[in-house]
């Protein structure tokens, strides 16, 4: 069983430094991104590293220290995700603060097991199931797992609706596939607490089993990543965290009056953007965002989002959707188009991915580009 251990261990050790130097050394724009996620990797590195004590003997204090490492983990991930999803995000000296209770672990574990004897750290080791301070970081790490894998899916919820809301284009799939990867980050420390449940109790062998299952698990979604990041350089844009929710605006303006003030120019600028949206065709434009058909009409970013998004009853996303489809459908229903293909009408006419052109078309029609054509 430990060499199994060492085997998966060392070969998970090293596709994370692998892929550590890569998103390191690759040149992109988003850096802050990768070196997150490099470090998170690091991390890992490092975590695993405790499973080689059947290669060299590691010192106790060291051991102890590394285990810690787990700590830092998901507060890591949490900031990775906030790079991810917000093009102004920047790391602040507040940002240390996820750092506490890495710090609070190791604080606590002074007194009785870095500052004494060799002979008292086995002791302690010994009777670790039964110290008040192992007990202590098991509840603390077991609370950080909860509250940042609920944090994370917050900021992801959050981000998600800001941008259907604002944006079209391809980072809905860069956030579905975050969220995917988050609820697999999630399952995997899910698993590992269950795993350390079971290494306190006479069923140590299930704890074994358990993390072997974990390091496969582990390699899995590193692979994942990897082979997302390779195939999908431009997978990773994010969006302004300074943009509000629809609901925050509706509620303020609600509280101010002003909503009720403004229904004349909300139809009036209804009309102007339909008459824009027919005639000028910005829909075409895959990258566009609320921003640019603010600039051409002249309407102010938080009223054409209250217009859309609330009037409407409609996301960005979809209303801009909504225009592409319509375009695609006529294109299939020519019949002097009939040679084009669907890959050439879903660039024609604004989208730059085929699945999201398909699911868009299908929510649309309830039917897929090709069965549509063939049922005209």
């Amino acid at each position: 069983m430990d060499k199994i251990s060492v085997i998966i261990a060392l070969i998970a050790m090293f596709i994370s430094l692998f892929l550590s130097f890569f998103l390191i050394t690759v040149k992109t724009k988003h850096k802050l991104s990768n070196c997150l996620f490099a470090f998170f990797l690091i991390l890992n590195a490092i975590d695993l590293s405790i499973n080689l004590g059947y290669l060299f003997e590691i010192p106790l204090n060291t051991r102890v220290f590394i285990s810690s490492i787990f700590f830092l983990q998901l507060p890591t991930f949490y900031l990775y995700i906030l790079s991810v999803c917000y093009s102004d995000f920047k790391l602040k000296p507040g940002h240390l603060i996820h750092g506490i209770a890495f710090l609070i672990a190791n604080l606590i574990l002074l007194p009785r097991f870095y500052t004494v004897s060799l002979a008292s750290k086995i002791s302690f080791l010994k009777k670790s199931s039964s110290m008040l301070e192992i007990q202590f970081n098991h509840i603390l790490l077991h609370i950080q797992i909860i509250v940042y894998v609920v944090a994370a899916f917050m900021i992801l919820r959050k981000a998600k609706k800001i941008y259907l809301e604002n944006y079209t284009g391809a980072s809905m799939e860069s956030l579905n596939w975050l969220f995917q990867f988050t609820v697999a980050l999630s399952a995997f420390y899910f698993v590992a607490l269950l795993k350390n449940i079971f290494k306190f109790t006479e069923y140590l062998y299930i704890s074994e089993w358990l993390k072997i299952g974990l390091f496969l698990f582990e390699l899995i979604i590193v692979f994942w990543y990897l082979y997302k990041a390779l195939n999908n350089p431009g997978l990773f844009r994010n969006i302004d965290s300074r943009l509000k929710l629809v609901a925050d605006i509706v509620s303020e303006d609600k509280n101010s009056v002003q909503l009720v003030l403004r229904e004349k120019e909300y139809n009036e600028d209804l009309l102007k953007l339909k008459k824009y949206m027919m005639e000028e065709k910005p829909f075409l434009n895959p990258s566009l965002t609320i921003q640019h058909v603010s600039k051409d009409l002249k309407i102010p970013v938080r009223d054409l989002s209250v217009l859309i998004n609330h009037k409407l009853e409609q996301h960005f996303y979809d209303f801009v959707n909504t225009y592409r489809i319509e375009r695609a459908m006529d294109i299939l229903r020519d019949a002097t188009k009939s040679k084009v293909t669907v890959l050439e009408i879903l660039y024609d006419v604004g989208f730059n991915s085929k699945s999201s052109f398909n699911t868009a078309f299908k929510k649309h029609t309830g039917n897929t580009p090709t069965s549509y054509r063939k049922i005209l």
